[in-house]
């Protein structure tokens, strides 16, 4: 499969992502790496792993057919969303329906929606006192964090969890399973 990663933030999600594809040579391809940050280190990734990189900006996003004809010009099968904080636009949705993945640092349905992502979602958790967390693997659809569930992988938490230990078993999941899911989607 020919695969493309939307990231918006620090990359380390694609960092990961294009080091396990490239030392796991599975038949797939890390084809393209699209952000909407001028100053997302992403694209340097991209340069060190020799893959394409796009910068395009909210406008372009928004434009109907641009993020289709972006996709369909590198020939992408599987759209990865690694970090990417913008909505995705409705006519892309459907025209990738059953395409495009995303993960998200709780195990939905709860802490999902609008403007829940990252610190937001992990305070949310902790106010709480969840003696759970986790991640969720989930297809993209019309409504954030509403898609159908592909895996989700859960951690214990303690009554002395902090929002630094809490993002930190969080990372470690991701960086642990992303590469993973993505490889048992594209080889199915």
């Amino acid at each position: 499969m020919n695969i493309a990663l939307l990231a918006s933030g620090k990359g380390s999600n694609v960092k990961n992502i294009l080091s396990f594809f490239k030392e796991n040579n599975d038949g797939n391809k890390i084809c393209l790496i699209a952000t909407n940050n001028p100053n997302s280190p992403v694209r340097d990734y991209a340069l060190g792993y020799q893959t394409p990189s796009v910068l395009f900006t909210k406008q372009e996003l928004n434009k109907e057919g641009y993020l289709i004809d972006l996709m369909e010009s590198y020939q992408i099968d599987l759209v990865v969303l690694a970090g990417f904080l913008l909505m995705i636009p409705i006519d892309f949705i459907k025209h990738f329906k059953g395409k495009i993945i995303n993960i998200h640092p709780s195990l939905l349905p709860k802490y999902g929606g609008k403007g829940m992502y990252g610190d937001h979602v992990h305070r949310a958790v902790l106010k709480n006192n969840e003696s759970t967390s986790g991640i969720t693997f989930h297809y993209v659809n019309e409504n954030y964090d509403e898609g159908e569930i592909i895996s989700q992988f859960e951690v214990s938490l303690s009554q002395e969890e902090t929002l630094a230990s809490l993002k930190h078993k969080i990372d470690v999941l991701e960086k642990t399973h992303y590469p993973l899911v993505i490889s048992s989607i594209s080889n199915e």
